[in-house]
């Protein structure tokens, strides 16, 4: 971080009709470059990011329209941009891995973890890319073909091996396909089941390394059967070891549920298994969009994030995942713009949540005027 000249900014909220309470200042420091906004805007969090977060821009009905982009080349820009570590899928660190060996894939990975030193990053986790392989097209845990439900588990104990050689002790389950297409194809009871047994395997396989479900109601699959962060709390109660099974909460997939997703986060924070985030945005219940965080919901991103803050979130090491895509019209030379942008927002309402009023907030609980208490967080978002 290159150090010019410094300021110090004071900021006095006082409404109208109150005497001001000097408790609630809030002083910042922060070079003169960057009181615009950037990635020097002070945090308490650490931030991630997946490669897959940019890419060329295909969709189902478009071709790609940006080139791709080296992995290590991604890794470095991530540093620059401000992340603190990087999310893998498995063959994100090992491409083409269903062709190697055990060995050659934990040779690999020790590769990868030599970018990631080298450019002072962590890796946060590790998930199993179980939906893109003809061999889970009816799932992978919860396939109808035994078969099918081995090679799910090769993966897992492979992402396993993987997470062990970069250095991090997550695995996360994305069930994108643990579900049904047809509802009568599968029974619901026994898929839970399977899934649960799957995850009791993993554990059994690595003694230390914890299992963080990322439940999503729909898409791929028509029916999941792991649809909301309370599924996922069940789920892990039904463990071999529940203090080793949590969640991850993304806001996208909270909304497709038609769910608020400061309220999931709050349920996987009161079970205390809230162990990831991705943030990212989404207009309505549609298909997942991963918009850039806070573009559409802004108030619901701000809930959020005052929710991580007040429950000390990232005090245990968690990370903030920013899970969100560029859109398919931006060219190669601003095909980071919208994890910037989702960044600098992260940590704007991270500096609006550090000037929320509890002391009007219990004022207007008290009198219950939740109109007054509404107006108030809308002043605090729209005004500088």
């Amino acid at each position: 971080m290159k150090v010019d000249r410094w300021c110090l900014k004071i900021n006095f909220s006082v409404r109208r009709g109150h005497s001001l309470n000097l408790r609630s200042v809030v002083v910042e420091v922060c070079p003169l470059s960057l009181l615009g906004g950037g990635k020097y805007i002070m945090t308490k969090f650490k931030f991630s990011v997946g490669p897959w977060n940019v890419h060329e821009g295909a969709d189902a009905f478009g071709p790609e329209v940006r080139k791709s982009i080296a992995f290590e080349k991604k890794v470095a820009k991530f540093k620059e941009v401000g992340f603190d570590a990087v999310q893998f899928h498995d063959d994100d660190a090992v491409p083409d891995m269903n062709s190697l060996t055990d060995a050659q894939i934990r040779t690999k990975a020790k590769a990868v973890r030599k970018i990631l030193d080298k450019n002072g990053m962590a890796a946060e986790f590790v998930a199993p890319r179980l939906w893109m392989d003809p061999r889970t097209a009816d799932g992978g845990f919860t396939s109808n073909s035994k078969e099918d439900r081995e090679f799910a588990m090769w993966r897992s104990y492979r992402s396993i091996d993987i997470a062990n050689e970069l250095g991090c002790d997550k695995i996360v389950l994305w069930l994108a396909r643990e579900g049904t297409l047809c509802a009568e194809s599968k029974s619901a009871v026994e898929g839970i089941k399977r899934l649960i047994e799957s995850i009791d395997k993993m554990l059994e396989y690595d003694k230390k390394i914890k299992i963080l479900i990322e439940p999503k109601p729909n898409e791929p699959i028509d029916r999941s059967f792991c649809g909301t962060i309370g599924h996922v709390m069940g789920m892990s109660a039904a463990t071999v070891d529940p203090s080793r099974v949590g969640g991850l909460l993304e806001s996208a997939h909270a909304i497709l549920a038609g769910l608020d997703p400061a309220n999931e986060i709050s349920f996987g924070l009161a079970f205390g298994k809230l162990w990831g985030v991705h943030l990212n945005d989404q207009n309505g219940m549609k298909y997942d969009q991963d918009k850039a965080f806070g573009v559409e919901n802004l108030r619901q991103a701000f809930n959020q994030i005052r929710v991580l803050v007040e429950n000390n979130y990232g005090s245990k090491g968690e990370y903030i995942g920013l899970d969100v895509k560029a859109m398919r019209t931006q060219k190669d030379d601003v095909s980071y713009r919208h994890l910037e942008n989702s960044l600098k927002i992260a940590k704007m309402l991270e500096e609006k949540a550090g000037r929320f009023d509890y002391a009007y907030q219990r004022e207007c609980i008290e009198k219950r005027d939740y109109e007054a208490l509404e107006m108030y967080v809308m002043e605090l978002l729209m005004k500088g």
